[in-house]
Protein backbone atom coordinates (compact mmCIF):
# COMPACT_ATOMS: atom_id res chain seq x y z
CA UNK A 1 0.00 0.00 0.00
CA UNK A 2 1.46 3.39 -1.00
CA UNK A 3 2.17 6.11 1.53
CA UNK A 4 -0.29 8.53 -0.17
CA UNK A 5 -3.12 6.05 0.22
CA UNK A 6 -2.22 5.42 3.86
CA UNK A 7 -2.23 9.17 4.52
CA UNK A 8 -5.68 9.61 2.90
CA UNK A 9 -7.16 6.69 4.86
CA UNK A 10 -5.68 8.08 8.04
CA UNK A 11 -7.09 11.57 7.32
CA UNK A 12 -10.55 10.00 6.98
CA UNK A 13 -10.06 8.28 10.36
CA UNK A 14 -9.00 11.59 11.91
CA UNK A 15 -11.96 13.54 10.48
CA UNK A 16 -14.36 11.06 12.09
CA UNK A 17 -12.69 11.44 15.51
CA UNK A 18 -11.92 15.18 15.71
CA UNK A 19 -14.86 16.12 17.94
CA UNK A 20 -14.29 13.45 20.62
CA UNK A 21 -12.40 14.57 23.77
CA UNK A 22 -8.83 13.28 24.07
CA UNK A 23 -8.39 10.82 26.93
CA UNK A 24 -6.34 7.67 27.56
CA UNK A 25 -8.88 5.44 25.81
CA UNK A 26 -8.91 7.57 22.66
CA UNK A 27 -5.11 7.85 22.77
CA UNK A 28 -4.89 4.05 22.91
CA UNK A 29 -7.16 3.66 19.85
CA UNK A 30 -5.27 6.38 17.98
CA UNK A 31 -1.91 4.73 18.74
CA UNK A 32 -3.18 1.32 17.60
CA UNK A 33 -4.54 2.87 14.39
CA UNK A 34 -1.28 4.74 13.63
CA UNK A 35 0.69 1.57 14.30
CA UNK A 36 -1.36 -0.41 11.79
CA UNK A 37 -1.45 2.34 9.14
CA UNK A 38 2.19 3.41 9.17
CA UNK A 39 4.05 0.38 10.53
CA UNK A 40 1.75 -2.48 9.39
CA UNK A 41 2.18 -4.00 12.85
CA UNK A 42 -0.15 -4.04 15.86
CA UNK A 43 0.59 -2.08 19.02
CA UNK A 44 0.06 -4.62 21.80
CA UNK A 45 0.82 -2.52 24.88
CA UNK A 46 -0.67 0.57 26.58
CA UNK A 47 -0.46 4.21 25.52
CA UNK A 48 -1.38 6.73 28.21
CA UNK A 49 -1.06 10.40 29.05
CA UNK A 50 1.45 11.07 31.83
CA UNK A 51 0.89 14.46 33.52
CA UNK A 52 4.32 14.26 35.19
CA UNK A 53 6.17 14.62 31.87
CA UNK A 54 7.49 18.18 31.57
CA UNK A 55 10.21 18.57 28.95
CA UNK A 56 9.54 15.68 26.58
CA UNK A 57 6.70 14.95 24.17
CA UNK A 58 6.58 11.27 25.04
CA UNK A 59 8.60 8.25 26.05
CA UNK A 60 8.76 4.55 25.28
CA UNK A 61 9.25 2.44 28.41
CA UNK A 62 11.65 -0.41 27.66
CA UNK A 63 10.72 -2.56 30.66
CA UNK A 64 6.95 -2.61 30.10
CA UNK A 65 6.69 -1.76 26.39
CA UNK A 66 4.18 1.00 27.16
CA UNK A 67 4.20 4.51 25.73
CA UNK A 68 3.60 7.67 27.77
CA UNK A 69 2.60 10.94 26.10
CA UNK A 70 2.74 14.51 27.43
CA UNK A 71 -0.80 15.91 27.02
CA UNK A 72 0.49 19.51 27.18
CA UNK A 73 1.82 19.10 23.63
CA UNK A 74 -1.63 18.08 22.38
CA UNK A 75 -3.24 21.02 24.20
CA UNK A 76 -0.67 23.50 22.83
CA UNK A 77 -0.08 22.23 19.27
CA UNK A 78 -3.06 20.03 18.42
CA UNK A 79 -3.61 16.69 16.76
CA UNK A 80 -0.82 16.88 14.16
CA UNK A 81 1.85 17.29 16.86
CA UNK A 82 0.32 14.43 18.87
CA UNK A 83 0.40 12.15 15.82
CA UNK A 84 4.06 13.04 15.23
CA UNK A 85 4.95 12.21 18.84
CA UNK A 86 3.06 8.90 18.65
CA UNK A 87 4.86 7.98 15.39
CA UNK A 88 8.21 8.81 17.00
CA UNK A 89 7.51 6.65 20.06
CA UNK A 90 6.16 3.83 17.87
CA UNK A 91 9.49 3.85 15.99
CA UNK A 92 11.23 3.12 19.31
CA UNK A 93 8.57 0.53 20.15
CA UNK A 94 8.61 -1.49 16.92
CA UNK A 95 12.41 -1.44 16.56
CA UNK A 96 12.86 -2.62 20.16
CA UNK A 97 10.22 -5.33 19.76
CA UNK A 98 11.98 -6.64 16.63
CA UNK A 99 15.46 -6.50 18.20
CA UNK A 100 16.82 -3.69 16.02
CA UNK A 101 18.54 -0.43 16.98
CA UNK A 102 15.89 1.69 18.70
CA UNK A 103 18.05 4.54 20.04
CA UNK A 104 18.13 7.99 18.45
CA UNK A 105 21.69 7.45 17.19
CA UNK A 106 21.00 4.09 15.48
CA UNK A 107 20.73 3.85 11.69
CA UNK A 108 17.62 1.64 11.92
CA UNK A 109 15.87 4.33 13.96
CA UNK A 110 16.86 7.14 11.61
CA UNK A 111 15.69 5.16 8.56
CA UNK A 112 12.34 4.25 10.10
CA UNK A 113 11.66 7.81 11.25
CA UNK A 114 12.31 9.02 7.70
CA UNK A 115 10.12 6.28 6.21
CA UNK A 116 7.03 6.98 8.35
CA UNK A 117 7.48 10.76 8.44
CA UNK A 118 7.92 11.00 12.21
CA UNK A 119 9.64 14.08 13.65
CA UNK A 120 13.05 13.68 15.25
CA UNK A 121 12.18 16.29 17.91
CA UNK A 122 8.86 17.76 19.01
CA UNK A 123 7.96 21.43 18.79
CA UNK A 124 8.82 23.29 22.03
CA UNK A 125 5.92 24.31 24.23
CA UNK A 126 5.08 28.03 24.12
CA UNK A 127 7.03 30.11 26.62
CA UNK A 128 9.69 27.47 27.11
CA UNK A 129 13.28 27.47 25.97
CA UNK A 130 15.30 24.55 24.68
CA UNK A 131 15.71 23.12 28.20
CA UNK A 132 11.96 23.13 28.78
CA UNK A 133 12.07 25.92 31.34
CA UNK A 134 10.26 29.23 30.86
CA UNK A 135 12.57 31.79 29.29
CA UNK A 136 13.48 34.43 31.83
CA UNK A 137 14.62 37.82 30.55
CA UNK A 138 16.58 40.11 32.86
CA UNK A 139 16.32 43.85 32.19
CA UNK A 140 18.92 46.38 33.24
CA UNK A 141 18.86 50.16 32.77
CA UNK A 142 21.78 52.54 32.94
CA UNK A 143 21.28 55.08 35.73
CA UNK A 144 23.15 57.76 33.78
CA UNK A 145 22.08 57.53 30.07
CA UNK A 146 18.99 55.29 30.39
CA UNK A 147 20.23 52.58 27.96
CA UNK A 148 18.24 49.35 28.28
CA UNK A 149 19.95 45.93 28.35
CA UNK A 150 18.06 42.64 27.91
CA UNK A 151 19.89 39.51 29.06
CA UNK A 152 19.05 35.83 29.48
CA UNK A 153 21.57 35.55 32.32
CA UNK A 154 21.89 37.78 35.35
CA UNK A 155 24.61 40.43 35.42
CA UNK A 156 26.67 41.33 38.48
CA UNK A 157 25.81 45.04 38.63
CA UNK A 158 28.71 45.69 41.03
CA UNK A 159 31.18 44.43 38.43
CA UNK A 160 29.71 45.51 35.06
CA UNK A 161 28.83 49.01 33.84
CA UNK A 162 27.06 50.60 30.88
CA UNK A 163 28.90 50.16 27.57
CA UNK A 164 27.92 53.63 26.36
CA UNK A 165 28.72 55.94 29.26
CA UNK A 166 30.21 53.71 31.99
CA UNK A 167 27.21 54.47 34.22
CA UNK A 168 25.90 52.13 36.93
CA UNK A 169 23.45 49.40 35.83
CA UNK A 170 20.23 48.95 37.78
CA UNK A 171 18.03 45.83 37.55
CA UNK A 172 14.53 46.71 36.29
CA UNK A 173 12.80 43.32 36.68
CA UNK A 174 13.76 39.65 36.79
Amino acid sequence: MGMERQDKEFECFMEENVSAPMDDERLQRLTEEISLKFFSRPFLHRATFNPRLRTTGGRYLLASGNIEINKKYFDAHGMSELIGIIKHELCHYHLHQTGKGFRHKDKDFKRLIEKVGAPRYCTPLPGQGAAGKPEKIHLYRCSRCGALYRRKRRINTEKFVCGRCLGKLVACRA
